[in-house]
């Protein structure tokens, strides 16, 4: 069955024998002591029937009871917990198999990495997304500058993503207060739901990673969402921008949502203060992956910024788990303008030097590059054919059709678990070397 109660079910044999079997010798006592009338006796050890059918009919008759009640008795405990429509058989299977597969640790932030984290959740439920605490705009800002709080966005649409019910939960973290105000004003306004409650279950558990473990409970998770730290920090990024009719000046831009609005070319970036100690479930889960991935995601303000957490990159080293660079479809105004694949990796490589072995980058550019609202370039997978390297480049088509600056959650998922199986050739594309 796949299921794991093959083994119940037999001990449940066993208990019904070896009770059928007290029952046998129950009412030989009863009869040997002549208390049991001979007509009472014929009936209940069928003497009415062939020898054969005495023995063979009640062990069908009984085989087919015991099977309805395991039937009936699974189908009433697990059906509260099924949405409308599930198969009670399948949705068992699928948990089971689920449960068996791979430890797929996912490394980025809030937008890009769901797109991923929606797609495996139907393949594994032993995922761990390790998200950056960087984040300091927005809802998150406001609760990060008001209540000491990490920021709780990018937690917040990982979470989402792993949630059983996605649909509902999506809509449900995602709204934002200050719709039903006429004038949209207030206190709340621009909290997301699901930022106002990592807020609350902080304050009631008296930590952000209780909170987390808390609110996976709450919405059912298929796997866990986890902190590169617990520390305060903040990104900082020197970024060469235009001096008018003058050279190009180094600016430090401090905090991940001015880093894009400064329109420069990122020089250096780190984080203050700069010796975060790394979260020890991250690392471990690391450790432990059969598989890594980084990104997709915004690389300078979404993977880097767990890559600066010194612990996080040691253990990415250290795994022996192959890792993956899900790269960016689309290049990211303010941050990788005229990016191709190579300068993405050259990148990844300069703040954690040989920590990707494989990197997954989309093939398909038949889609027009206008849509998303005119900002759309897409990363061009080329490189120069003569550039050693250690990273071998996979391509696929991973265009989600309706936003074809994003990844489609099943087109990526299914690459992610070639690559785990080794079917990079002959399902994904062309394979080459790459800086």
């Amino acid at each position: 069955m796949g299921l794991g109660l093959k083994r119940w079910l037999l001990v449940l044999g066993l208990g019904a024998s070896v009770a059928g079997m007290g029952v046998v010798y129950l009412i030989l006592i009863l009869n040997r002591g002549g208390w049991l009338p001979p007509l009472v006796y014929d009936a209940l050890t069928l003497q009415f029937l062939p020898t054969f059918w005495r023995a063979v009919l009640p062990l069908m008759l009984g085989g087919l009871i015991m099977l309805l009640a395991v039937v009936r008795l699974g189908h009433n405990l697990v059906q509260p917990f099924l949405q409308p429509g599930e198969n009670v058989a399948q949705s068992l299977y699928d948990h089971s198999r689920r449960g068996r597969g791979p430890a797929i640790v996912a490394i980025g932030g809030g937008t890009g990495l769901p797109s991923l984290l929606r797609g495996l959740r139907e393949y594994t439920s032993n995922i761990t997304a390790i998200i950056t605490v960087a984040d300091d705009g927005g809802s998150s800002g406001r609760l990060r500058r008001e209540l000491g709080l990490l920021p709780p966005g990018d937690f917040r649409n990982n979470m989402a993503a792993l949630s059983r019910d996605e649909a509902l939960m999506t809509q449900l973290f995602q709204y934002r207060f200050g719709r039903m105000l006429p004038d949209g004003s207030g206190e709340l306004q621009g909290h997301a739901f699901g930022n106002l409650l990592l807020a609350a279950l902080a304050d009631i558990t008296g930590s952000f990673d209780e909170a987390l473990l808390a609110a996976a409970r709450v919405l059912s998770m298929r796997g866990q969402v986890l902190p590169s730290t617990l520390d305060e920090v903040t990104l900082v990024a020197d970024v060469l921008v235009p001096a008018g009719d003058g050279p190009p000046q180094v600016q430090r831009v401090c905090g991940e949502s001015a880093i894009p609005e400064a329109a420069g070319e990122v020089q250096r970036l780190y984080l203050d203060p700069a010796g975060v100690r790394a979260y020890p479930y991250a690392i471990q889960a690391i450790l432990q992956a059969d598989l890594i991935v980084l990104g997709p995601g915004s690389l300078y303000t979404s993977i880097l910024p767990n890559l600066l957490v010194r612990g996080i990159t040691a253990a990415v080293h250290s795994a022996r788990a192959p890792k993956v660079y899900a790269c960016n479809l689309a290049t990211q105004p303010g941050e990788t303008d005229n990016y191709g694949v190579v300068e993405h990796v050259d990148v990844l490589h300069h703040y954690c030097a040989g920590c990707i072995d494989i990197v997954l980058a989309n093939d398909n550019l038949a889609v027009p590059p206008d849509t998303g609202g005119g900002h759309t370039i897409f990363v061009q997978p080329t490189w120069p054919p003569a550039r050693p390297g250690r990273s071998r480049l996979v391509t696929a088509d991973l265009v989600d059709e309706q936003r074809p600056w994003r990844h489609d959650s099943t087109k990526l998922a299914r690459a992610i678990m070639d690559i785990l199986g080794g079917n990079t050739k002959s399902n994904i594309g062309k394979s080459e070397q790459v800086a």
